[in-house]
């Protein structure tokens, strides 16, 4: 066992003890003592802690401190009614402090306890209730402009992790000190009630046990419940002192004390003010001339230095930051956090930046917050952090947006205007700014705030600036989504899963995959569109087959086989007849005839000739499922799917190629027509 722990230990058991076992004048004279120091030592501490949250046990140490005291209070309380003589401390605390008179120290411990209940305790308590409720209707906004923060690239992940745990370490510790503040309010009760039962019972003991006079009893026992109580009130005193510091603490990094004098005695012209103030008093009323001339010249001396001590540190910050401006120039370029890669960066010009500032009520920030959400809940994957990034270079309304440093697609707005789109039925036009929607380059217009309304009741859709950039960026992200899925990622997946499945994760890895081979059947998932948010049905089927086979190529068709029921929900809406075009049988013989197996994979060595004959096909077959208003999807063997959707992906990126095997039972599917080479 550590000391500190045997130390903590042993001082609450000694408040057990003091409660039962009667203890001797001398050792609880030690107590009191010992009593005091602590409670000075929490005075000192609350006084010149830095954050508040470097005393985050206290109010743990106030419970601490309280039961302490009380079981001190009932020792001497035992050895008042038992013998006359609690020891040296209460004794000189009832005889010194309260003058050796009843009355006196009975004036001097109610006017304790009033400062204590009425001032102290009161204001603390109020200040803790408040502070504690602001600080968790604080911690929302907190938490967003954290997120913030991140996403513009002003801190970094472990800045942000330790920023959060500050807030909910905040919110515990003011949550915590508005109930702790009762332990001091109910301490003081406790004192005054403690100190009346000493006194009638002191005062009895006297009468009956010694023989004593009414007034020779209470005054001799008075005396020493006075002592008892003053004893135990001053550190209960101080400890309330340091919650109300602690409480009331604004000083962040600087010294409490330097901040205090700073503010109190910082302005000349106040020290100037004061100084003649008190001057003109001592001249023209009957107080002590010679007092107040002197304070006041003082004032005006101090307020003379401090105005000197201002320009010099004027002058001393203004060459210190001369001086690490050219030491930043001299210094070396710091060359390692060049080689840090963002996944994914918005970079916009000057005119955009007011999307993006929260303070002129831009709303992009939010945006970008929800599209992380909005991924997450669409294709089951955590996109990395978004960087958003000011460019003079840039025009002032262009934005562009680089996937792992590089630039992937650009667009630009008019800021103050409105994108009006013709959904494809509205007949009469509008006047405006010809442009294409930058997602899927779709024609477009710019119109006015007056116009908006207009529009919207023509049909137009109508979109606003920030509404736009959103949109282009989680089309970029679905498109890149594969490369942005790493083997950390795929990881960070696997450990969640272990939580609730950890037989599945020991069986699959490492014994029959590893962490890679995993990530490309996802990344292949996702290249297509399909959610791995059903992680656990996608793991349970790679450790089915991995036994097998660990063609990741062959995995992932499993992997799409067993998502039959969200592939059919993607693709074929329920309660209607889908339109498709299928995959002449020949074509398929065909493909398969070609496929060629290495150590690498499979790959195609179909005749160009025959393939661009497909893809003739392909085209005219999608034109009439384009004709028909309908998404341009093939539906082939389970076999061949994967190997005809790599033959057609660098012709029609977004031909949904679907298995047999990957269509629910209760979907009705109508043929169009059919790819074929006749």
């Amino acid at each position: 066992m550590k000391k500190a722990d045997l130390g903590i230990a042993l001082y609450i058991l000694a408040a057990v003890i003091f409660f039962i076992i009667p203890i001797p004048s001398i050792l609880l004279d030690v107590m009191l003592a010992f009593n005091i120091a602590i409670a000075l030592v929490i005075l000192l501490n609350a006084l010149f802690v830095k954050e508040v949250l470097d005393m985050s046990f206290f109010p743990t140490l106030l419970l601490f401190t309280t039961i302490f005291r009380i079981s001190l209070n009932v020792s001497s309380t035992r050895l008042i009614l038992n013998t006359g003589n609690p020891g040296n401390v209460v004794s000189t605390f009832g005889q010194f402090v309260g003058g050796n008179n009843l009355i006196i120290g009975a004036i001097i411990f109610v006017i304790l306890l009033i400062i204590q209940f009425v001032v102290i305790n009161k204001g603390s308590e109020r200040v803790a209730e408040v502070t504690a409720r602001f600080t968790l209707d604080a911690m929302p906004g907190k938490q967003m402009a954290i997120d913030a923060d991140l996403n513009t690239g002003i801190i970094s992940e472990k800045q942000a992790r330790e920023r959060r745990e500050k807030i909910q370490q905040e919110s515990s510790f003011f949550g915590a000190m508005d109930g702790a503040t009762k332990y001091v309010k109910g301490d003081a009760m406790a004192g005054l009630i403690i100190t009346f039962i000493n006194l009638v019972g002191g005062t009895a003991m006297g009468m009956i046990n010694q023989g004593l006079g009414f007034g020779d009893a209470i005054s001799q026992y008075g005396i020493l419940t006075i002592g008892d109580g003053l004893s135990s009130q001053i550190p209960s005193l101080l400890i309330s002192l340091s919650t109300g510091i602690l409480v009331t603490k604004a000083s962040k990094e600087a010294d409490f004390s330097d901040v205090l004098v700073k503010q109190l005695f910082g302005i000349p012209k106040v020290l100037y003010i004061v100084g003649v103030v008190l001057i003109f008093l001592g001249i023209t009323t009957p107080l002590d001339w010679k007092l107040f001339l002197a304070l006041g010249a003082a004032f005006l001396v101090t307020g003379r230095s401090v105005e000197n001590n201002l320009g010099i540190e004027a002058i001393e910050e203004e060459v210190d930051t001369a001086e690490n401006q050219a030491e930043e120039i001299r210094k070396p370029e710091n060359v390692v956090s060049l080689l840090q890669v963002d996944p994914i960066e918005l970079e916009f010009g000057y005119g955009i930046i007011p999307l993006a500032d929260v303070s002129q009520g831009g709303d992009l920030l939010d945006r970008v917050v929800m599209i992380r959400r909005q991924i997450a809940l669409e294709l089951g994957m955590v996109v990395p952090i978004i960087r958003l990034r000011d460019n003079i270079q840039l025009n002032p309304n262009q934005y562009i947006i680089k996937i792992k440093g590089i630039q992937v697609t650009e667009g630009e707005i008019l800021f103050d205007h409105y994108m009006a789109m013709n959904p494809g039925f509205v007949e009469e036009e509008i006047s405006g700014i010809p442009t294409f929607e930058p997602s899927f380059h779709l024609p477009a217009l710019w119109i006015t705030e007056s116009q908006r309304e207009r529009a919207e009741s023509l049909g137009y859709t109508v979109v606003d600036p920030p509404s736009i950039i959103a949109t282009h960026l989680t089309e970029v992200i679905r498109n890149h989504v594969d490369e942005l899925l790493t083997k950390q990622d795929v990881q960070n997946l696997i450990n969640n899963i272990k939580e609730s499945n950890p037989v599945l994760i020991d069986e699959l890895v490492p014994k029959l995959l590893g962490v890679g081979e995993i990530q490309k059947v996802l990344q292949n998932l996702l290249r297509e569109g399909i959610s791995i948010r059903d992680l656990l049905t996608i793991l349970e089927t790679l450790a089915d087959h991995a036994a097998t086979t660990r063609d990741t190529d062959v995995l992932t068709e499993y992997a799409r086989q067993s998502l039959k029921r969200a592939i059919s929900s993607k693709y074929f809406p329920a309660n209607e007849v889908t339109s498709v075009v299928t995959l002449d049988p020949k074509i398929e013989q065909e493909i398969m005839a070609s496929v060629k197996q290495t150590e690498q994979g499979a790959y195609l060595t179909l005749d160009p000739e025959k393939t661009k004959a497909i893809m003739a096909s392909l085209e005219t077959e999608i034109a009439k499922l384009e004709n028909l208003g309908k998404n341009a999807i093939i539906i082939t063997s389970p076999i061949v799917r994967m190997y005809f959707k790599k033959l057609t992906e660098d012709y029609f990126k977004d031909l949904i190629v679907v298995s047999y095997n990957e269509v629910e039972s209760n979907i009705e599917l109508q043929s169009v027509g059919m790819v074929s080479l006749s």
